[in-house]
């Protein structure tokens, strides 16, 4: 199979670059409707052809069904069946039942245009709320009845995880933060997820932005400086990694790797991550009509990372703090 593709399940695969649309739920800018549909298209002819969204993302859902009503009319169908939408429940934490299931996910695939919804994730904001459980049921249910081809999740922990798959029920994936500053997932998460044949999908790859040129040889940005919600979050997470003097000389050995691969600093990021075998995909945000990264996303299937490009990251990474330890397993900052 081409590089550029990943079999997250026998029936199922995707582009390991996913298109992620946070961006569209706000702070990451204003977004035009009609230059938006034309960016996912420049996205689609470029063979990025998977995307990720959830329920809460603003209109996420209903820009997915836009696209694939347009996409189908301008190029047929044999192209919009290489369109893949990851979709995401995040109820709020209460009791669960069988119609409010039924009643969300039937929404999303009204609003996303599709028969079945391809990966639906769940996320759960309160471990002490046990009704994840009854979700994961009615879920299942629903996946029984052709309504959800495969089932994920979303910052779950090793954990709970754990107590999931005890339960029998049948997980295709999980998504959670990792990245060269962020590697919190290689203590439990990956290898309890190798051991049952778990594809993680992952974000926070380039940390917002923050692992690029644009930082390099910078003074650390004050807040202010910091405009979207996705820059802000991940400052913060290299503020408890090890600081912004610490992240320079890892942007100068990224900078250094780059410049030999003749890519950008985003490029080798993601290359690093995606060199995982556990990691069926990297999730890269999208702001859609405002700028995009597919040259940068291109690259990163145009050379591969030697055992001096990874001696010398991780030479950096041993000088830093232990986010495991100080902020917890996957996910564990959203609880």
């Amino acid at each position: 199979m081409d590089k550029k593709f990943h079999q997250l399940a026998p029936d199922m695969t995707i582009c390991r670059i996913v298109n992620g649309m946070w961006q569209i739920a706000g702070g990451h800018g204003d977004i035009n409707r009609q230059l938006a549909i034309q960016d996912m298209l420049r996205y689609h002819e470029q063979g990025f052809t998977t995307w990720d969204l959830a329920d809460i993302y603003g209109p996420a859902e209903n820009f997915i069904g836009e696209f694939r009503r347009h996409l189908l009319k301008l190029k047929g169908k044999d192209e919009l069946d290489k369109v893949k939408a990851l979709t995401k429940w995040v109820p709020r934490p209460s009791t669960i039942t069988r119609s409010m299931t039924n009643t969300s996910i039937e929404s999303s695939i009204r609003r996303m245009d599709v028969n079945h919804l391809d990966l639906l994730q769940l996320h759960w904001w309160d471990y002490n709320n046990p009704y994840y459980m009854d979700a994961l049921k009615y879920l299942s249910e629903l996946k029984d009845l052709g309504r959800i081809k495969h089932l994920g999740l979303t910052n779950f922990d090793t954990e709970h995880l754990q107590i999931i798959l005890d339960s029998g029920v049948q997980i295709a994936s999980n998504q959670v933060q990792y990245s060269i500053v962020d590697r919190r997932p290689e203590v439990q998460m990956i290898p309890l997820c190798s051991k049952h044949n778990i594809n993680l999908l992952t974000y926070g790859t380039i940390c917002g932005g923050l692992l690029s040129e644009r930082y390099l040889g910078k003074a650390e940005p004050s807040g202010r400086e910091l405009d979207t919600l996705s820059l802000q979050k991940y400052k913060k997470m290299i503020d408890v990694w090890g600081g912004w003097d610490l992240f320079q000389r890892l942007l100068l050995v990224l900078d250094k790797i780059a410049k030999k691969h003749s890519v950008s600093i985003p490029s080798v990021a993601t290359n690093y991550i995606l060199s995982n075998p556990t990691v069926a995909g990297v999730i890269i945000g999208v702001r859609l009509g405002i700028v995009n990264h597919i040259n940068d996303n291109v690259n990163v299937f145009n050379f591969d990372l030697d055992d001096t490009d990874r001696d010398s990251i991780d030479d950096i990474c041993k000088k830093s703090n232990n986010l495991f330890e100080s902020i917890g397993d996957c996910g564990d900052e959203y609880r």
